[in-house]
């Protein structure tokens, strides 16, 4: 399911102003309380969606992030405790209505409503026994090849939970880097007294590659010549993501010269393109020599060669 975009949530366009966003809560807010709608579990749904969303666009980085990143990832970066880090629903609801959030809109006093009650975050003793609370979530050490990581697709994972067993499939992004989280929503530990399971997170990390080192997008392949070659000149094959493919050696090529195989690389994440492949030219010096060769070097030493 693709994550819910926060500005639809409010109705408010992505250039809207801060205070348009502020007015534009307040008035959904008003709408959607708990306190008005008794009873409705789509007008409480409705209610944490929008609080969601202004949790996220009231505050200046993580609406940067949002809006660089996108709906969905933003989320595979923010997990549910970072949107709400540091969003005082009391604080908020008190600028807003005049009041504390804890109390209710019509007159006479408190109401059963507490943001603390509606969110999950426990009280003392007798509370914990009836609020809902938020499953645990679950980190998943998942380690794939670089080819996995260039060409993506699905990949079906097991895990363990509650003491068992499970598998699911997993889609891997192109061009995913090492250290990378990927969050599933809702896979985690279910949730006490009726509150919603927690998540999934995949810690991606890449295995070391026998041929390739990787640099961002980029890949870097060594590849060994003789002096004559890379004096002289030659053409070799070296190995890429896509296969074999000939490249030139220029004559006078210097040790650790760098030759660019352009988009030959890994696929950029979460965008199109690609990186490059740089073959890393390593100039070979025999350890044991000829007769005749070394008489031929001492003939080039001759020569300043």
């Amino acid at each position: 399911m693709a994550a819910k975009d926060y500005y639809t949530t409010l109705g408010v366009g992505k250039n809207a102003s801060d205070e348009e966003i502020k007015r534009a809560y307040r008035k959904l807010a008003m709408k959607y309380h708990p306190d008005r709608n008794p009873n409705k579990k789509e007008a409480e749904e409705r209610f944490k969606e929008i609080n969601e969303a202004y949790a996220v666009l009231s505050d200046k980085e993580k609406r940067k992030q949002y809006d660089a990143f996108g709906a969905e990832g933003f989320h595979q970066r923010f997990t549910q405790e970072d949107i709400f880090r540091g969003f005082d629903f009391d604080e908020i609801l008190s600028s807003l209505f005049g009041g504390r959030g804890r109390w209710e809109f019509r007159s006479g006093g408190r109401s059963g409503f507490d943001f603390g009650d509606f969110y999950g975050r426990q009280g003392g003793d007798e509370d914990r026994g009836r609020v809902p609370q938020r499953g645990e979530d679950i980190v998943y050490e998942m380690a794939i090849s670089l080819e996995e990581a260039a060409s993506g697709g699905e990949k079906r994972i097991s895990f363990q939970k509650n003491g068992k067993i499970e598998e699911i499939s997993v889609k891997v992004p192109k061009g995913i880097p090492s250290g990378k989280k990927l969050r599933l929503s809702k896979k985690g530990m279910e949730g006490r007294n009726g509150g919603p399971p927690g998540d999934l997170y995949l810690q991606v990390s890449i295995r070391e590659h026998p041929i390739f080192s990787r640099e961002g997008d980029d890949l870097i392949v060594e590849k060994e010549v003789n002096f004559s070659e890379a004096a002289l000149g030659t053409t070799i094959e070296v190995p890429t993501l896509e296969g074999m493919k000939k490249v030139k050696i220029p004559p006078g090529t210097q040790c650790h010269t760098k030759m660019r195989l352009k988009g030959l690389g890994m696929p950029h994440f979460q965008r199109e393109g690609k990186g490059d492949e740089y073959v890393k030219v390593i100039v070979k010096v025999p350890k044991r020599v000829s007769e005749k060769s070394k008489g031929l070097i001492q003939e080039l030493a001759k020569e300043g060669i």
